[in-house]
């Protein structure tokens, strides 16, 4: 079992905490007093009536099926032939692009300049954490499920309490029963993540609440386009999304398809949290969340790469060794405040929670570098 922290604000800032977009007043004093909960960046808010029921929703018509890729091949920005369901696997597909950010090989970039003074700031001798695994802990599964559907899907209303303004309108495709992050009755981040496969489209939201007639309430939300470079056509710079710097979630999860075929099996960036950010973000995040300007502090979307000198152990699990290839090639990027060095992940049965965890461990802040920060957003 991976036991998180006794509480995911313990080791925020006064500035991390001001900023939480994601929170309401309410929600995060509920958070703050949970004895046990895995960090995260804020919580959902209070119950609210309904909103008035949603007309008839119009379903497209699917797309029909892509051509079946040979075993084990990966096929970028085309998930039509991913599995339907909670947590199924994309067999083989990888959103975006090949040449998109999130599956760029970023091995050989430069090293930042100021690369020491940022990897001191989150770390040097605290190592990873797998905020994702096997089992329940305080009842919700561990990590941050998604859900994959068809075309069919029939699309629902979203109203949105918090960041309509930077937030793609509905209808939705968005199961009644889909798994929230946390569970049913969470207090935190309550993201919700949909792949309509057929449509190459990633649906994600923050706070979000199911509605008796079927529609979802939620702070807000964002599409993403997974067959184009062109991310999300809608955002605006400084736009938030249900990350906080602005990124899509779910394709810097580590899944267990891809983790168990070992090194070279995740062909993409990462997604992690630090407890301190800078008011600045690099693209391609969009976002920033943090009031404190200071340069030694990690601004959203900041990419850091396992050094080339670290060697992973041959002894390492298949899947952790996968992670760890994935961290030389494509590194990770800062994608919200949390506790730091927590590496995000979907939850799966087949994770084997304690070797993970212990293998993760030993892989410290100083075995990291930043790369450099080319296009810096600031104030």
């Amino acid at each position: 079992m991976i036991h998180p922290p006794p509480s995911p604000l313990a080791d925020r800032s006064d500035d991390s905490l001001h900023v939480q977009r994601w929170a309401s007043t309410s929600r995060l004093m509920a958070v703050a007093g949970l004895a046990a909960a895995v960090a995260a960046c804020g919580g959902g808010g209070g119950d609210e009536a309904a909103p008035p029921p949603a007309p008839p929703p119009v379903s497209p018509a699917p797309l029909p099926p892509a051509p079946a890729p040979a075993p084990g091949a990966q096929v970028y920005g085309d998930l039509r032939n991913a599995t339907l369901g909670v947590g199924a696997p994309l067999n083989g597909a990888i959103p975006f692009p090949a040449g998109n950010a999130w599956n760029a090989d970023i091995s050989t970039l430069p090293v930042d300049p100021n690369s020491d003074n940022l990897i001191a700031s989150i770390g040097l001798t605290r190592g990873l954490f797998p905020d994702f695994g096997a089992g329940l802990w305080e009842g919700a599964p561990i990590g941050i499920p998604y859900v994959v559907v068809a075309g069919t899907q029939p699309r629902v209303a979203v109203q949105f309490t918090d960041y309509g303004d930077e937030s793609d309108p509905g209808p939705y495709p968005i199961p009644p029963n889909a798994p929230i992050e946390g569970g049913p009755g969470s207090a935190g981040d309550r993201h919700v993540i949909v792949i309509d496969r057929d449509n190459n489209r990633l649906y994600e939201t923050g706070n979000s609440y199911p509605q008796a007639d079927g529609s979802w309430r939620a702070s807000g939300g964002a599409v993403f386009h997974l067959n184009s470079n062109n991310v999300r056509p809608t955002a605006q710079p400084r736009w938030t999304s249900a990350d906080a710097a602005g990124l899509p979630i779910f394709p810097g999860l580590v899944r267990y398809d891809e983790a168990s075929q070992g090194p070279g099996g995740i062909r993409h960036a990462l997604r992690f949290t630090v407890s301190q950010t800078r008011r600045a973000y690099v693209p391609p995040a969009t976002h920033w969340a943090s009031s404190n300007t200071s340069p030694n502090l990690p601004p959203m979307g900041m990419r850091v790469r396992l050094k080339a000198s670290y060697v992973i152990p041959a002894g390492f699990s298949a899947e952790t060794r996968a992670i760890l290839t994935a961290l030389k090639t494509h590194g990770m990027m800062v994608a919200d405040n949390g506790s730091n060095w927590y590496l995000s992940g979907a939850p799966d049965e087949r994770w084997n929670n304690d070797r993970l965890k212990s293998e993760l461990r030993q892989v410290l802040g100083r075995d990291f570098e930043v790369v450099r920060m080319d296009g810096l957003v600031t104030p």
